[in-house]
């Protein structure tokens, strides 16, 4: 079984690239998702968040208000790295003990948004999702109404489109139209299943 990362800018397209990739019988971990539940309402990351950053970051349901906690952190990079240095480390543990207890699979993959800035993970390959920085921000407008300030505070926490192509293993061009993928993750899923190995 192989592990691989996947990662790309904001909007780029990860999530789409690693449904298909389950479809074709991958075993996939979301960081993010990892975040989202360590992040609930009693736990420990929770809690540490609450403490350092105050009530104004908590809804009226006694979640944390993301959006708040985005404006707040995205502003000030002191309280960027403080969330990071409350985050990171859980979710990249969790992330790995799941990782680990998957079942027997033809590859892991990994989405985790700042692989290559971190550089924490275990992994044989990385597969950057790749597509220009004006679609990813057309994208995340269209999809997510984000506004453009909010998109380039986070585009600028991550690594340029040329740094994380230099370090790729493999890319998957989401530029185009839908039906442009599946012919790409074919070969994706292809090079993972070989990092495996033959069977034993």
């Amino acid at each position: 079984m192989a592990t691989v990362g996947l990662t790309g800018g904001i909007g780029s397209g990860k999530s789409t690239v690693a449904r298909l990739l389950a479809d074709r019988g991958a075993v996939v971990i979301d960081a993010d998702d990892v975040t989202r539940q360590l992040q609930r309402p009693g736990e420990a990351v929770y809690h540490a968040t609450v403490e350092r950053f105050g009530p104004e970051i908590v809804a009226a349901t006694g979640e944390l208000d993301r959006p708040a906690l985005a404006r707040l952190v995205f502003s000030d990079p002191t309280a960027l790295a403080d969330l990071e240095s409350l985050t990171h480390p859980a979710v990249r543990r969790a992330v790995t003990e799941r990782a680990r207890a998957s079942p027997a699979a033809a590859g892991v993959v990994l989405v985790v948004p700042l692989l290559l800035e971190t550089g924490h993970y275990d992994v044989e390959g990385v597969v950057v999702v790749d597509c220009p920085e004006a679609t990813a921000i057309a994208r995340l407008q269209r999809e997510r109404g984000m506004a453009v300030e909010d998109i380039r505070a986070r585009l600028d926490r991550q690594l340029s489109r040329d740094e994380r192509l230099e370090r790729a293993d493999m890319v998957v061009d989401n530029a185009g139209p839908p039906e442009a993928l599946p012919p790409q993750i074919d070969r994706l899923w292809t090079w993972i299943t070989s990092l495996a190995g033959p069977p034993s």
